[in-house]
């Protein structure tokens, strides 16, 4: 089966550089239906023609982004050597609130670029 998810431009570049292979979201209804072995066609939301497409490799389901950022390698969720020191599960919450996230959960959702 193949998803479509949008990205923003920072993160469409890390994960076609290869530097990001874990991708962060709410465990919603959508991301339910995805399972290991499914694709992962990703969108620029800069370029709407720009598409990447991976495979579903592993889903790691947690309670909440804190869980997340604690058992997870951050370095492969997008964050740099520059940047991994200050990562906080707050940056998350630009996106998903913490509402959200106690309702649905979150997800770190391996991928490997085809």
């Amino acid at each position: 089966m193949e998803h479509i998810m949008k990205l923003n431009p920072s993160p469409f570049q890390k994960i076609q550089s290869g530097k990001k292979t874990i991708e962060l979201r709410l465990y919603d209804k959508k991301r339910k239906k995805i399972q290991i072995g499914d694709y992962i066609r990703f969108i620029n939301t800069d370029n709407l023609s720009e598409t990447l497409v991976a495979e579903v490799v592993n889903l790691f389901v947690f309670d909440c982004f804190a869980e997340l950022y604690r058992k997870l390698p951050l370095l492969e969720c997008g964050y740099t050597e520059q940047n991994v020191k200050t990562a906080s599960p707050k940056d998350m919450e630009e996106y998903y609130s913490k509402e959200l996230q106690e309702q649905y959960g979150v997800v770190g959702i391996q991928i490997k670029l085809l």
